[in-house]
């Protein structure tokens, strides 16, 4: 399959609870858990910890319907908001949070957590506090100005982005163009906590394959000074498995604010 014939994330039909199935479960064959568990725990965990990115708002824009990266948000943020492409993520994500039969197991994700914590026993508490804090699930339509439309956002204070410009955007310039409309959701001097994947061209879910945004470190770097964005920590790191079901080379983590 040639990537003119992939899949696109927001055109296609995505099956969310597939794609958790194959990267983000509990089963011994996950092959990136290192890349998309315990990576964007560990990032989050860290820049959340240094006390500059906090405020009342958190808008969340990213992937199929995961939660783990926003297990440290929530104890800084008194309300989270988040946005989603499809109808199928947002039942998947409500699932667990209304904590309904059969909502995505996620108790794994608290040894990583436990790792890095004192008292490891405060996770069950934490679970708690984010279904708590998100406030709001609600869908977005790229194509749009507003994309909540008719529903208009309160400025947030910092948005997270995980995974999901690299799979919307087809080109580098469109990258940018869709940079540009999480960055309005921002108030001035706002946070920006990007995760994506450097040197991808596709990712697979069930036997679909998705396209994937092929950039490096350089490019987002020079995206997010150009729109106006001073960046206070960057880190990469190189794949650590092989396995075909993605291609990407290594996984990014951001973090910017805007000027004002």
């Amino acid at each position: 399959m040639d990537s003119s014939t992939h899949k696109v994330y927001h055109v296609h039909d995505f099956d969310s609870r597939q794609c958790l199935e194959d990267y983000f479960s509990d089963k011994p064959d996950m092959v990136f858990g290192d890349d998309v568990l315990k990576f964007p725990i560990d990032n989050l965990r860290k820049v959340f910890a240094v006390g500059n990115v906090k405020g009342n708002i958190l808008i969340d824009l990213s992937t199929g319907s995961f939660v783990h990266h926003l297990y440290s948000a929530c104890e800084f943020f008194k309300n989270i908001i988040v946005l989603k492409v499809n109808n199928r993520c947002i039942m998947e994500l409500k699932r667990w949070v209304d904590e309904r039969t059969g909502a995505f197991y996620w108790g794994h994700t608290s040894a990583l957590l436990q790792e890095k914590e004192e008292n490891g026993d405060q996770f069950q508490d934490q679970e708690a506090k984010l279904r708590s804090a998100i406030q709001h699930v609600v869908k977005y339509d790229l194509e749009k100005e507003n994309m909540t439309e008719p529903l208009v956002l309160p400025p947030a204070d910092c948005v997270i982005s995980v995974w999901l410009l690299d799979i919307i955007s087809k080109d580098q310039d469109d990258y940018i163009r869709n940079l540009r409309k999480f960055s309005r959701l921002l108030n001035p001097g706002g946070h920006l906590l990007l995760i994506g994947s450097l040197g991808g061209t596709y990712f697979t879910v069930g036997k679909d394959k998705f396209h994937a945004l092929t950039y490096d470190e350089d490019f987002v770097r020079k995206v997010l000074v150009g729109e106006g964005f001073i960046i206070d920590y960057c880190n990469v790191q190189e794949r650590t498995a092989v396995s075909e079901i993605a291609d990407h080379k290594a996984v990014i983590f951001i973090a910017a604010h805007k000027e004002k």
